[in-house]
């Protein structure tokens, strides 16, 4: 099991170790917290650590000057630590003393050498333990081998030097901006305020059994699946402030239709859900899948940070094109660190979730006020349309002054669709919201339960999303069934799309014929207008392409859908196109979605992994299983040829360890 420590309190970001630990860690936690709290006065040596004041005024001194440097001089052991001090916020890391050593000179203990490392230096030992029946709490342990360090000698009254010293550390360390963030909050008296509030969002999670059920659940899963992956962050208590669990089946679905992303946060709306948030994707049947887990116990920009990391490790830092999230800085903030090449959206039917209780007069007074807010937001394909009817509401309704749509409108181009179409959110349908963790908790829950109990029944509903996803796999109609035109593209498709990819391209395929095109330019990219007539007539720019093969309407459907418009469809229908371009065809909605490659999405680095490490070749080959462990389950016969398959490489693999 993997587990992470990045509490901002504490400065410490990476993996952990869970142990039976009887005491407490007597840790110097340079950077994490107020002096008196920190460095505490060290009785052996009489040196007194410096006051938070002095770290912030060094770390203002050690910002223009070097990092440390073997040789570099200092008055006073007690200078080296400010010195230490400062430059471990600077770069965000903690420090404590790890040695000391004294000499007599002239019948005085003379200190002469002093060593600083890292919080993560070293392994704990565990202690033993004497037979009983009280039960001992688990703790968490912070150090994981760390060496970096400095080490001062004296070397005069008035002179101690470095003589060893180790600036690389294991694990990940925060910016230098987020460190001084975090030493103001404590200086500011912030820090217990929020240290209570986070305190009662755990006595209301985990009840009085602390972290163990979870940690049971972690061990479980690692027991029977392979491929499950989980992280917990831990604050300067030891205690679980956020967590993120990833199985097998989701990191595969992930492969597929990884390319649109959604973090549901949609517990916050709810007083009797659990701080449970899923990441969240569509599959080629336009159907939830899920990509992973979190529990949010700390609802800072930090903890959002290291939430989104840590899922994105677990799928090999293969970004998607779009995420789409909640409204909050955090979050925002978040989002715009660590997703720099991903477009972010703000979700459009929260946003209308919270127009009832922002406007519930108006909805009280004006009963039809909503449904033709959402015409005005999902029906409108382009931009003037859009402005041009949102101000007709504001008229219609006297709302021209309400602050609350004011700051909509101003951010209008991160949630309505018509600012977004060139943007992949892999939608079939603008009026059709695919379900969500919030309404499976409203169809199971109707109070508050134990977290055991909503993850197992979380478990049980992921586990009805595969079969219902695989059942579709197997059970498609004839493609004449569906048909409703006696055109050649509508066959092609009905052979070649998901059923509910299909439906809606027979849609936009029915209002193509309801629409007329005009070529009005030729040469390599030909340009049409296609128009309707009706109340108001509409006209979209069509350019087409013969030689590429390659279609493109100025209302970027394709682009926001992967569906071809109507637009484009009419301009094939007007020049005789009888079978779908490959180039028009988007994999993802078709019946071989999870066949051949998997998707093409940018990697965090810009770079695949190295074939050369563990780590690459291992999660290559959990991603070759589970395709053949997909296909294998579905009959008895494919179950078989999969057994004697995988039983045959395990034996060649153990003969080649033997060799």
């Amino acid at each position: 099991m993997e587990y992470s420590s990045s509490e901002d309190e504490e400065l410490v970001e990476d993996f952990i170790d869970v142990e039976d630990d009887t005491g407490t860690e007597n840790i110097d936690q340079g950077t994490g917290a107020m002096a008196s709290q920190i460095n505490g006065v060290n009785p052996s040596d009489g040196s007194v650590p410096p006051t938070g004041n002095e770290l912030l005024m060094a770390a203002d001194v050690i910002g223009k000057n070097d990092e440390p440097h073997m040789g570099m001089e200092f008055e006073s052991d007690t200078a080296a630590r400010a010195f230490y001090n400062a430059y471990a916020l600077r770069f965000g890391f903690g420090i404590r003393v790890a040695r000391s050593r004294s000499e007599r000179r002239k019948g005085v203990e003379v200190l002469v050498m002093k060593r600083f490392v890292c919080l993560k230096e070293g392994h704990n030992k565990k202690k033993p333990v004497e037979p009983s029946n009280k039960k001992k709490r688990k703790r968490l342990s912070i150090r994981d081998g760390c060496p970096a360090m400095m080490e001062v000698v004296r070397r005069g009254p008035n002179k101690w030097v470095i003589t060893k010293l180790v600036l690389e550390h294991t694990h990940v360390i925060i910016s230098a901006d987020r460190a001084r963030e975090v030493q103001l909050r404590r200086l500011s008296g912030k820090f217990q305020e929020h240290e209570n509030q986070l305190q009662e969002v755990r006595r209301n999670v985990f009840g009085d059994t602390d972290a163990q059920g979870l940690f049971d659940y972690f061990k479980k899963m690692q027991s029977e699946n392979c491929g499950f992956f989980c992280s917990i962050q831990v604050d300067s208590k030891n205690c679980v402030s956020n967590a993120v669990w990833v199985d097998s089946r989701a990191r595969m679905a992930y492969t597929y239709f990884g390319d649109a992303v959604s973090f549901d946060t949609t517990y916050s709306q709810n007083e009797n859900m659990l701080p449970f948030a899923a990441f969240t994707g569509v599959n080629h049947h336009g159907d939830t899948v899920v990509f992973g887990c979190a529990l949010i116990l700390d609802r800072t920009e930090s903890s959002y940070g290291w939430i989104f990391e840590t899922w994105l490790a677990a799928m090999d830092k293969q970004l998607p094109f779009s995420i789409t999230t909640d409204e909050g800085k955090g979050m925002t903030a978040a989002v715009a660190k660590v997703f720099p090449q991903c477009f972010h959206r703000l979700c459009r039917w929260r946003i209308l979730s919270r127009c009832k209780k922002k406007l519930t007069d108006v909805y009280r007074r004006f009963p039809e006020f909503h449904d033709e807010l959402k015409r005005c937001i999902n029906g409108c394909d382009t931009v003037p349309v859009f402005d041009l009817f949102w101000g007709s509401i504001l008229d219609k309704y006297g709302l021209r002054d309400d602050t609350w749509l004011q700051s909509l409108y101003e951010i209008r181009h991160k949630w309505v669709p018509a600012y977004l179409t060139s943007f992949f959110f892999a939608e079939l349908s603008l009026t059709h919201r695919v379900e969500t963790v919030s309404r499976f908790h409203r169809n199971n829950f109707s109070a508050r339960v134990s977290l055991s109990t909503f993850i197992t029944r979380f478990d049980q509903y992921m586990d009805g999303l595969y079969a219902s996803e695989a059942q579709k796999d197997i059970n498609s109609l004839p493609p004449e069934h569906l048909l409703k035109t006696s055109t050649v593209l509508e066959k092609q498709a009905a052979s070649i799309y998901t059923r509910a990819a299909f439906e809606t391209f027979q849609m936009e395929l029915i209002e193509a014929l309801q629409h007329y095109a005009v070529k009005v330019q030729d040469g390599p990219y030909m340009k049409y207008y296609v128009e309707r007539d009706g109340n108001p007539p509409t006209r979209h720019t069509v350019f087409y392409n013969i030689d590429e093969k390659k279609a493109w309407c100025d209302c970027c459907r394709f682009a926001f859908s992967g569906i071809l418009c109507r637009h484009v469809l009419g301009v094939f229908i007007l020049a005789g196109v009888i079978m779908l371009p490959e180039p028009c065809i988007t994999k993802r909605w078709t019946k071989k979605a999870k066949m051949g490659q998997e998707l093409i999405r940018l990697n965090v680095e810009n770079e695949s992994g190295s074939a050369d490490s563990v780590a690459s070749r291992y999660n290559d080959l959990v991603r070759d299983a589970m395709k053949c462990a997909e296909k294998g389950a579905v009959s008895a016969g494919s179950f078989r040829v999969a057994k004697e398959v995988l039983c045959k490489a395990f034996m060649e693999i153990k003969g080649l360890r033997r060799n």
